[in-house]
C-alpha cells in the first residue's frame, strides 16, 4: 500500500502536532522495537545484585574474556592484571567502586552482543510464526483545535489491538538497526493495512507497543 496520512493529511494545521507524543507510526514502532529489544536484554540477565557474591561470579564469568576485559577497562577499571586474575580467580573481592563498574561492563557488553547479532531479536518477535502482537493507541487529541478533532479516536475504543503480526519483523528490525525510517513507514503502513477502512487515522500515533 502506497504511503497516505489521509487520516490526518493536515497534521499540522489543527495542532495535531502540539503534543510531542504524537508521532508517524512507523517512528512509533521504531521505538516500540528499542524499548523490546532493551527490555530483551534487561529480563534476560543475571538478575542477583553484583553486591552479592552469587551476583559478583556469574558477571566475572561472563566477563572472563578478552572482550569482558576490554568492556571493564571501558567501564574505567584500572587495576593491575594480577589484582584482575585474583578476581577472576575468587581469591579478592574488588571494592565497591570496582563492582559497580563490573556491573557496567556486563550489562555494557551483554547489549553490545545483542546489537551485533540481531537475529536472536528477530525470533524473538517472529515466535515462531506465530508473530507478535501490536497495541495502538490514535493521537492525543488535547492539543487539536476544537473543530478539528475526530470523536470517533477518543477514549480506549479508539486503542487498537493486532494479535498476531507477522511476516514484517526481518524487514523492521533491519531498518531499526539501520535507521532506515522510510522503511519503517512502509512497514507501518502494512501493519495498519489490517484496520481497513480506519487506517489512514493511525499513520500518525501517540503510541505503540509490542507484546514481546
Amino acid at each position: 500500500m502506497p504511503y497516505d496520512d489521509s487520516g490526518w493529511r493536515n497534521f499540522g494545521r489543527l495542532g495535531a502536532n502540539r503534543s510531542p507524543e504524537n508521532v508517524r507510526g512507523g517512528q512509533a514502532l521504531g521505538a516500540a522495537m528499542e524499548e523490546a529489544l532493551s527490555r530483551q536484554i534487561r529480563e534476560g540477565g543475571i538478575r542477583s545484585p553484583v553486591t552479592t557474591n552469587r551476583g559478583l561470579n556469574a558477571r566475572l564469568n561472563y566477563l572472563d574474556s578478552d572482550a569482558g576485559r576490554q568492556a571493564m577497562t571501558d567501564a574505567g577499571i584500572d587495576v593491575t592484571p594480577r589484582t584482575m586474575k585474583k578476581w577472576f580467580d575468587g581469591t579478592q573481592q574488588p571494592l565497591p567502586a570496582n563492582k559497580e563498574k563490573i556491573d557496567t561492563a556486563y550489562w555494557n557488553l551483554r547489549a553490545e552482543r545483542f546489537l551485533n547479532n540481531l537475529g536472536a531479536f528477530k525470533q524473538h518477535l517472529n515466535n515462531r510464526g506465530r508473530g507478535t502482537s501490536i497495541e495502538i493507541h490514535p493521537i492525543n487529541q488535547d492539543l487539536v483545535d476544537p473543530e478539528g478533532r475526530r470523536q470517533n479516536l477518543m477514549g480506549e475504543q479508539a486503542h487498537r489491538f493486532l494479535p498476531n503480526v507477522r511476516y514484517i519483523w526481518d524487514d523492521a528490525v533491519d531498518a531499526m538497526r539501520e535507521g532506515d525510517s522510510e522503511k519503517l513507514e512502509e512497514i507501518w503502513d502494512d501493519v495498519i493495512a489490517d484496520l481497513d477502512s480506519d487506517w489512514g487515522a493511525y499513520t500518525y500515533v501517540s503510541y505503540v507497543g509490542l507484546g514481546a
